[in-house]
C-alpha cells in the first residue's frame, strides 16, 4: 500500500490496530465513530464523515421555541404521561391521516424515546404474544442495532436480503420464512436503511397480505418519512401518500421519526403509531410477561412505563408545535430535507467518476432516489477491507456486512454530513485513491 495517504499512515494503522477488531470494517456505527474522532484528534485532519446518520441540517424554529416555552411553563417539574401529552397525540393522528391517508385513533399514537425506542418496546410485546413464535423476520438490509435489540431480549431471529427478491419474487421468499410459524415480527425500513431502496405498493401488498395470512405483525420504520424524493409526498391531505404496508393489513405498528425528517434527533422523540385492531386484541400468552393481556395495554404499561416512564415531556410540544404546522400546511418538511438528496446527486457522481460502484441501484426496473444514504462498492475489494483502506484517505462509512447484507462488497455512505466545501476535497481524496488502486 502507498503510505503517502491523506491522513497519515502511521497514525490510521495504529487507531486500527488498538480497535480490538481483526477487521475493523466489521466494527459498529459507534466503533468507527470513536476511531475517527481519535484519528482526527491526533493528525488535525478532518474526515469526510459518512459513518453515522446524523441530521446535517437545522432544526426548524417552530420545534425550538415551542420547546422552549413549555419549559418556561414549568414542564420539567411534571412526569409525562406514558401515553404522550395531548398535543403530540392529536397532531400525530392528523398526520398519519394527512400523509399516510390512515384513520388511527389518538389513542393509538404514543410517543416514544426515538424510534429506537419504538422497535424495542414493540419487539417486547409483540415477540411474546404467542409461545410457539419464536422471534423477528428481518427484511435486510437494515439498521443493525435493530438486531441487537432482539438479541438483548433472548429472542430468536430470521433474516433475508431483498436485493434479489423485488417485485412478485418477494412472495415466494417471504412465504418460506413465514409460514414455519415461528415469526411473529416482520421488521424492515421504507426508504430503507442503509440501501434507500423504497418497496413498490406491490411489495407492501405482498407483504401485508403475508402477514395477515400468518398473523404476524408488520413494524414499518419510516424514519426516513417522505425522503424518496422521486415523488411530491409534502402537500397534506393529496395523494400521492407515503407508502405503507398499513393499506394492506391491520396487522402493523409504524415507527415515525422525528430525528432525520424534522432533524430533532438529539431530542430522541419518536411516534407508535398502532393498528386500533391490534391494539384492542388480547393475547392470553401475553401475561406471562406483562400484568394485561390487551396488546396495547401491555406496550404502555408494560413494556413503555418499564423502559423510560415517559418521554421527556418538553420535546413532546417542540414535535407538536412541528407536526401542526406540517399538518396546518405552514411548513413544507419535505423541502427542508430536500437538500439531502442534492448532496447525493453530487456525491454519487464524485464516487462513480472515479470508478465507484453503487451496489443497491433500483427498486426493481427504477432508478433509486438520491437520498440521506447510498452504498458504493470498489473492484477489488470487500466492504470489509475497502473500509479500512478508506480511513488512510480520509472517508469514513459503514460496512454492509453489518447490515444483513449479501452484498459484501459494499459500504454504506451518509451524505447528512458533508458539506459543501467539502466536495471538492471529496472528490481530491478520491481521485487519490483512484490513482493508488486503478
Amino acid at each position: 500500500m502507498n503510505k503517502n495517504t491523506p491522513i497519515n499512515y502511521d497514525t490510521v494503522k495504529d487507531k486500527i490496530s488498538k480497535c480490538k477488531k481483526s477487521k475493523v470494517g466489521n466494527a459498529s456505527i459507534r466503533e468507527i465513530v470513536r476511531i475517527v474522532n481519535e484519528i482526527e484528534t491526533e493528525t488535525g485532519e478532518k474526515f469526510i464523515r459518512m459513518e453515522m446518520g446524523v441530521p446535517g441540517l437545522t432544526p426548524p424554529e417552530i420545534g425550538t421555541e415551542a420547546e422552549i416555552a413549555a419549559l418556561r411553563r414549568g414542564v420539567a417539574a411534571k412526569y409525562p404521561m406514558i401515553d404522550g401529552v395531548a398535543d403530540l397525540k392529536d397532531e400525530a393522528q392528523r398526520f398519519v391521516k394527512l400523509f399516510l391517508d390512515l384513520d388511527i385513533s389518538r389513542e393509538h399514537c404514543l410517543p416514544s424515546v426515538g424510534s429506537m425506542q419504538g422497535s424495542y418496546a414493540t419487539f417486547s410485546v409483540i415477540n411474546r404474544t404467542d409461545r410457539n413464535k419464536e422471534g423477528t423476520l428481518f427484511i435486510d438490509p437494515g439498521f443493525p442495532v435493530q438486531k441487537q435489540q432482539v438479541r438483548m431480549m433472548g429472542h430468536d431471529f430470521m433474516s433475508f436480503d431483498v436485493y434479489n427478491y423485488r417485485g412478485e419474487a418477494l412472495h415466494d421468499k417471504l412465504e418460506s420464512y413465514l409460514k414455519t410459524g415461528k415469526v411473529s415480527s416482520i421488521m424492515y425500513s421504507n426508504p430503507n436503511n442503509p440501501s434507500w431502496i423504497c418497496f413498490t405498493e406491490r411489495e407492501l401488498q405482498i407483504i401485508g397480505e403475508l402477514a395477515t395470512k400468518y398473523d404476524a405483525v408488520v413494524i414499518e420504520d419510516l424514519a426516513y418519512f417522505g425522503m424518496d424524493f422521486r415523488k411530491d409526498f409534502a402537500q397534506p391531505g393529496v395523494a400521492p401518500y407515503q407508502p405503507t404496508v398499513a393499506h394492506y393489513t391491520d396487522n402493523y405498528i409504524l415507527l415515525i421519526s422525528s430525528s432525520k425528517v424534522f432533524s430533532y434527533a438529539g431530542q430522541r422523540v419518536g411516534i407508535i403509531a398502532v393498528s386500533g385492531k391490534l391494539f384492542e386484541r388480547e393475547y392470553p400468552d401475553l401475561t406471562r410477561y406483562f400484568p394485561n393481556k390487551q396488546f396495547g395495554h401491555s406496550l404502555v404499561f408494560g413494556a413503555l412505563y418499564s423502559l423510560s416512564s415517559g418521554v421527556t415531556h418538553s420535546s413532546q410540544y417542540a414535535v407538536a408545535a412541528m407536526l401542526k404546522a406540517v399538518n396546518d400546511g405552514e411548513f413544507k418538511f419535505i423541502d427542508h430535507v430536500k437538500e439531502y438528496g442534492r448532496r447525493a446527486k453530487i456525491v454519487k457522481r464524485i464516487f462513480t467518476e472515479n470508478d465507484f460502484s453503487i451496489v443497491y441501484d433500483k427498486d426493481e426496473n427504477e432508478k433509486i432516489a438520491d437520498g440521506f444514504f447510498f452504498t458504493f462498492s470498489y473492484p477489488g475489494f470487500s466492504g470489509v477491507d475497502l473500509l479500512e483502506e478508506m480511513l488512510y484517505y480520509g472517508i469514513s462509512s459503514i460496512s454492509l456486512n453489518i447490515t444483513g447484507s449479501e452484498r459484501t462488497e459494499g459500504l454504506r455512505a451518509c451524505v447528512s454530513q458533508i458539506n459543501g466545501h467539502q466536495f471538492e476535497q471529496l472528490e481530491t481524496r478520491l481521485k487519490a485513491f483512484y490513482k493508488d488502486h486503478q
